[in-house]
Formats: C-alpha cells, structure tokens, sequence
C-alpha cells in the first residue's frame, strides 16, 4: 500500500492511499479457497468445482467483498502506521473512477485527538460546604406524606361538597351539544380545590351534594394536548355518586405501620436519610463544578471541532426543546438563539475537560471494570419493555460508539473521584441556602481557559439590557446527564395518550435541575473508528 499524506492542518489529517490491484485479486483468490469446500454445482463432486468456474459464478460478490475488506484494512494500517488517534468516524471515500482489476485509490480524512499536556493536579484547592439535616424540613415532608395519604369517608347525608372534600361523579363532556371522543367517564373521584381538573370545573361543583346533577361550563386551555379541543368551550353534564370528607390522619406509630415500618422513630428516621442522601450530593456537585473550573482555568489545548460541533448541536437540541414548553415559546427559542455563540463555548469548554479527564484517567490506570459495565448494561436495560431488553443489549454490544457513551458518566465520576483524594479540601458547615444560593449563581458566568472565578459556568451570563421575564431560559443539560447515543432498534414503550377528559389538565414538563452544565464534560473516551 502506498500512503501519501494531502493534508496537515491543525488537527485535521487527509491521505491518498493507493491499494494495488494484485492485493485485492489475492484477497479474491484466498476467499475462493475458503469457500470452495462448499460449493455446490451440477456435475462436480462437492468441492471439486473449478476456482476459474466459482470466480465466474460469485466473482462480482467476492471481488465486492475484497475490496471493502482491503479498504478496511489499509485504514487500520494508516492509524497504526502513523499513530493516529481519531477523534470520530474517519471518512473514507474510494475513487469513483475505480474499475476492476486496477488499483484502488482510497481518501481518508480524519480529526485526530490532540496532545493533551501533562494534568496540573497537584494543587487543587477545595472547599467541601456541609450541610446538616434540618428536622423542620424532615417534619414537613412528615406532613406532606400525611397529606398524600389522607383517608375519605362519606360525608353525612345532605352535606355539601366544598374544598378539601373528594367528590366522585360520572359525567359526559359535549362540544357545541355534541359528546366528544375521551369526554365521558364514571365513577371518577377528584379533591376540590386540588387543581386537577381543567379551569373552572372544580368550582363550579361546590355546594353540590349526592345524587345532584348539574351542567358546567368550561373552557380547555389553548396549550391542552387534545388539537381537537384546544381553546374550546364545552360544557360537563355532571352527576354526584359520592361526597366524601377528609379523615383525621395522626403521625404515630400506627401510621407508619401502615406503611410497613415498625414505627414513627424509624419513619423519620428513613427521611433523615433520604434528606442526608439530597444534600451529600448537592455538596458534591458543588464540588465537582469548582474541580472543573480549576482545571478549565490551568488548561488550555486545541480540541477536534467536529466534537466540538456534536455537543454544541446536543446543547442547542436540549435548549430548543425545553424552550418549547416555556410560557411564552417564541421568546425563550429567540433567546436561546441569540445566546449561541455562548453556548458554543460551553461545547468547547466540555470537549477539552473531557479529553483533559480521559488523560487523567488514562495516566492512573483508572477505568470502568467489566462488571461494572454489566451493571451499566443492566440498569439502562431495565427502562426498556422486557421483549426488547436482550436486544438493547446486544446493541450496546455490538455498537462501541453506545457502549463507550454509556460508560462515559462512570468513568467520569471515578476520574472526579480520584481528583478529590488528591485535592486539600477543607470542610465548612454551611446553611442548606447557602449551598443553593452558591449553586446557583455559579449559573451566571461563561468560563474558558485563563478564567480567575471559582464559580460553575452553567449558562451564559445575562446581558444588560432587561428582557421579558416569562421567557424564562430552558437548561442545556442536567449536570451528570451523559452524552446522548443513537437509539437502537429496540424502543422504549411510548407513553399513553391522555385521554380528553376533564381530569386531564396539560402538566408542565419537567425543569432541568441544574441549569446549561457546562461544569460537565463531554465524554471523556471516544472508541476507536468504525471499519467500512
């Protein structure tokens, strides 16, 4: 094979490769061999068929085959030979002049990773904000489980419905005096005053007692899921089956028995922990973003900007998305736009913290062990339907590029983890809004290499000028969310549709909890290039 370099720039590498014609007819010449054994053709014994017969039956195939194989193997050979290391995908594109029998000349045109200088890791400096348990919050959430587990009992004979009180009805929903599709149920009980039912429904049955009948005039919200009844008025006949008043719910032993513990001791206990739990990882993620911003202020190296432009396309997909489900769309998506070039320095900001903890990770022999990666495996596959489990799995399998993403979040948090045993940490008992303030005012500055702050660069900062407050910004991504993969064949089970009825009222997506992380980094390891 002969190689002959056409390009050198930056990180950016191209090679003419010239594969000759006695290569690809011998690799032809030792597949009939391989197969000859099994061929079958009428008037020859099985495998004593002619190679010259056998190349004129599969020549075309076998010549195919040969020459992907060749190409495949001349690219292996480049990498190796001249110690390459791909970024992504090679792209690799055969002459289209090339005709049988004559040399192939192949193009090959790859990022390759940059040379990450030696890790500065020596004198990070960390302060670890504790938080202890506070025992009003855990005696709120005593009292919201209370709430949620609040018994109804018929309510006395005449009495009549008001808020706090379930009253169970059966109805028909009409649109201009016809019933429509999903508008009609029985026997179905809602809590006054909790906000379930579309606008106005609920209000309008206060004061009303068993076996009542009534109409309600309503109007479905412009942003209802159902097209059909967007903005629409309509109007529930409603009849009253049931009115039940909320029972007396006492925090004692006999409540947490009902909820299979021993007693309340070991109930507020289970909070405590849970409380625990939520605020060691609030320090943790305070933590790690300063680790980042140290690193990203003390490095500074070229990185392969298609990485670059894959994650400034995941964080813009991830931003259009949630803008969509702002009160006012339109404003949040312009925003989102106009900040571009910002979010552009978060990709850049993500793909070197990536490289830079891959050689951190690499140069101290850490890595994610097989069972760990089973475990991995395993997790993700139980979110799928269990017909679809094993083939998630032997995608994962067969597809580094999906193994190494759903790796990279665990390499990446043992790579951290090895960090803060080197760091000086030292400790200080703060308030829990403290830590929240801290967290997220790190959301208001863009770093980049040379940065003097120690706060976590989440989102662009803010401009001067005063923009409307309902367009309020969508985050990029969750801070420890890994980097999006391609799907395999094997799908998740697709939500129910909701059906049109009055107690399905639109609920607001959820909010990403940690606003544009650009304190996280892209993923560290990248797989070697897939043959073509």
């Amino acid at each position: 094979m002969k190689t002959v370099e056409t390009e050198n720039k930056g990180l950016t590498r191209a090679y003419k490769l010239t594969i000759p014609a006695k290569d690809i007819d011998a690799r032809v010449d030792g597949e009939i061999k391989r197969i000859a054994p099994t061929v079958r053709m009428p008037g020859f014994r099985p495998g004593k068929v002619p190679p010259n017969l056998i190349r004129k039956m599969h020549g075309e195939a076998l010549m195919r085959d040969a020459l992907n194989t060749a190409v495949q193997d001349s690219v292996q050979k480049l990498l190796s030979d001249k110690k390459l290391r791909p970024a992504t995908q090679p792209e690799v594109e055969l002459d289209q002049g090339y005709e049988t029998g004559k040399d192939a000349e192949v193009s090959v045109r790859l990022e390759t990773l940059p040379d990450v200088p030696a890790p500065k890791i020596d004198d990070l400096k960390l302060e670890r904000f504790n938080v202890e348990v506070d025992e009003k919050a855990v005696d709120d959430q005593l009292d919201q489980l209370a709430k949620s587990q609040t018994r109804f009992d018929d309510a006395k004979k005449g009495h009549k419905a008001a808020n706090g009180d379930q009253v169970v009805i059966d109805f028909v929903g009409k649109v201009d005096g016809t019933a429509f599709e999903g508008g009609t149920g029985e026997g179905m009980a809602v809590v006054l005053g909790s906000g379930q039912l579309i606008p106005g429904f609920e209000d309008q049955m206060v004061g009303l007692k068993v076996g009542d009948e009534k109409q309600l005039n309503v109007t479905f919200p412009a942003d209802y899921q159902a097209e059909n009844l967007k903005g629409q008025a309509a109007t529930f006949d409603v009849k009253v089956t049931a009115v039940k008043t909320a029972g007396e719910t006492k925090l004692d032993d006999d409540f947490a028995k009902q909820l299979g513990l021993n007693d309340l001791d070991q109930l507020k206990g289970l909070l405590r922990d849970q409380q625990r739990q939520e605020l060691n990882g609030l320090t943790r993620t305070h933590m790690k973003r300063r680790l980042l911003d140290q690193l990203a202020a003390t490095h500074d190296f070229d990185v392969p900007p298609s990485m670059v432009e894959a994650e400034f396309e995941n964080i813009m997909a991830q931003l259009r998305h949630e803008a969509s489900h702002e009160a006012e769309p339109d404003a949040a998506l312009k925003e989102v736009e106009s900040d571009a070039e910002e979010y552009r320095k978060i990709a850049v900001r993500r793909v070197r913290l990536g490289l830079l903890l891959s050689e951190i990770g690499a140069a101290n022999g850490i890595e994610v062990s097989q069972q760990e990666m089973n475990r991995l495996i395993g997790q993700a596959a139980a979110q799928y339907q269990p017909k679809d489990r094993d083939a998630f799995v032997r995608y994962i399998q067969q597809n580094a590029m999906a193994a190494a993403q759903l790796r990279a979040p665990l390499y990446e948090d043992k790579v951290v983890d090895f960090l803060f045993s080197k760091a000086d940490i030292s400790d200080l008992t703060v308030a829990r809004d403290i830590l929240e303030h801290d967290l997220e005012s790190e959301e208001g500055h863009v770093h980049g290499p040379g940065c003097g702050h120690d706060h976590g660069a989440a989102k662009p900062a803010k401009k001067a000028a005063a923009k409307k407050p309902a367009a309020k910004k969508p985050a990029a991504k969750k801070e420890a969310a890994p980097a999006k993969t391609e799907k395999p064949a094997a799908k998740k089970a697709e939500p129910k549709k909701a059906e049109a009825k009055p107690a399905a009222k639109k609920t607001e997506p959820k909010k990403a909890e940690a606003k544009a992380a650009a304190a996280k980094p892209a993923a560290a390891k990248k797989p070697a290039p897939k043959k073509k």
